[in-house]
């Protein structure tokens, strides 16, 4: 079939998408998903999904309407005609199918898969049944370290000339816990390379990379974050930026979609990301407690041997720190306010956040004893060392400057609201999750300025009156929509 091109005004991202009207479609007996091989002539092919219009003044009998990487692509011109017909699926289809009914996948199949995934041969849709599988039918231990290594595999990678290059990560669910942009500087002034990728904000008010951006620059290639590195040490980076792993951020998309989190491919998540930027060493934060992914300290140190298992095939060593998760870490929560509060802690300034402080020179002094650069039980003391002499504040500066640096004045949003305590009483609870839904609703991630400020911490008393947090928002509407939850459930006072 000979059809003629109509260009789409829109891009869809890296894979490609073709188009026929309801009408074409059923008389070619061609359904949505279907895969169909598009050629014009010697100009190319590409084998494109199927998307299926009701509008036939849009999409006519005559025409395949191409979005704006198809078309270019194919060099495709009004007056072309291109040869439609039905593509095979690819056969990594056939292997998610597998997963869905229970059967172990080899090395080779799940390459398959990712390499599909990267080269974004399947749809959303097929992404998430394979995360399915991954959740209902579970990976074993050999299945997550070849998901792993797949991972890794299908996207670039940085390698340094060093015995030792450290990492730091944390699976999440505290608001506030900024402690890369404390632990970073104080190892990499100490002469060890850290690499630090790092995510955004997906269901939080504020990523590490949302972060470091109001700092830095976070969008950086991997040549030049191999540059950066080998210039100062290290880097704090959005690792959706640059082609590394780049596999694990689309199948994040699908995993926060369906909100499912399966162990294996969190796993593999995780260790494909430390893998990619040549690390060896690697501290993971694991924290627990009723409101985190972990609900005992038990469930954290089992999932804990699990990376320092994948870690052993992989050459890695690995070491956990299980942490409680039962309040946020520092006071800002939102990446201008976090932005402050991690800057205040380097400046060494008196208002700085102390428990943010604390962590960050426990997890400093962990990466620096597991590294060798401290004798065990002196690590973070030497990590207090730097950060007091000044030394982790100016290897910051240095960091910022080699990505870029963001000259923009580290302001609040313009609105703001003061919420104050209702009763006297004492603190024994403070909601992550509450806290992390009106500082969304605010604004943040997407308005940087927006976001919360905590006055007060778990184990400390109140009264009547007195200030607990303010909201901050550049936009009214931010403001009067966080409103809508219940602004005293942040704490439970008793």
């Amino acid at each position: 079939m000979q059809l003629i091109p109509n260009k789409i005004p829109i891009k869809v991202g890296e894979k490609y998408i073709a188009v026929l009207n309801e009408h074409m479609a059923h008389n070619l007996d061609l359904h949505p998903g279907d895969r169909i091989s598009v050629k014009n002539g010697r100009k190319g092919e590409i084998i494109a999904i199927l998307d299926i219009t009701e509008d036939r003044k849009e999409i006519r009998d005559t025409e395949v309407g191409l979005y704006i990487e198809s078309w270019e692509k194919l060099r495709a011109k009004r007056g072309d005609k291109l040869c439609i017909k039905l593509a095979e699926k690819p056969i990594s289809l056939q292997y998610i199918k597998d997963k869905l009914d229970g059967k172990k996948l080899n090395k080779e199949q799940i390459n398959e898969i990712i390499k599909d995934v990267v080269h974004e041969d399947l749809s959303e849709l097929e992404i998430a049944y394979f995360v399915s599988g991954c959740y209902t039918k579970k990976l074993d231990m050999e299945e997550a370290v070849n998901l792993t290594k797949a991972i890794v595999a299908n996207g670039s990678q940085l390698k340094f000339n060093k015995k030792i290059v450290a990492d730091k990560h944390c699976i999440g669910g505290v608001a506030g816990n900024r402690t890369t942009l404390i632990v970073v500087p104080i190892v990499t002034a100490l002469g060890i390379t850290m690499p630090k990728t790092s995510s955004r904000a997906i269901t939080s008010p504020a990523g590490t990379a949302d972060t470091m951006e109001v700092l830095a620059n976070v969008l950086n290639d991997a040549a030049k974050l191999q540059k950066i590195a080998d210039k100062v040490g290290g880097f704090i980076t959005w690792g959706g930026g640059v082609d590394l792993a780049s596999a694990d951020d689309k199948m994040i998309q699908a995993r926060h979609i369906l909100s499912l989190d399966p162990e294996g491919m969190l796993l593999a998540s995780i260790m494909a990301k430390k893998h990619s930027v040549g690390a060896t060493h690697v501290l993971i934060d694991i924290p627990y407690g009723p409101q985190v992914k972990m609900a005992t300290k038990a469930d954290a140190i089992k999932l804990g041997t699990k990376f320092v298992e994948i870690g052993k095939k992989l050459g890695m060593k690995i070491q956990i720190l299980a942490s409680t998760g039962d309040e946020p870490i520092g006071n800002g929560i939102g990446p201008v306010l976090e932005a402050i509060d991690a800057m205040k802690v380097l400046k060494n300034d008196k208002d700085a956040p102390q428990d943010l402080r604390k962590k960050g020179l426990e997890m400093a002094g962990m990466v620096l004893e597991l590294c060798g650069k401290a004798k065990k039980g002196e690590g973070e003391k030497m990590a207090e060392k730097t950060l007091n002499s000044g030394a982790a504040y100016k290897q910051m500066m240095r960091i910022i400057k080699a990505q870029g640096e963001n000259k923009h004045k580290l302001r609040l949003g313009k609105f703001k609201k003061e919420i104050i305590a209702q009763k006297t009483g004492k603190i024994v609870e403070t909601s992550n999750g509450m806290i992390a839904h009106i500082a969304r609703s605010a604004g943040s991630p997407k308005d940087p300025y927006a976001g919360v400020y905590l006055y007060k911490k778990d184990g400390e008393n109140v009264k009547k009156g007195d200030k607990l947090y303010t909201i901050y928002s550049d936009l009214k509407e931010g403001l009067e929509y966080a409103e809508h939850y219940d602004l005293n459930s942040v704490y439970k006072i008793k």
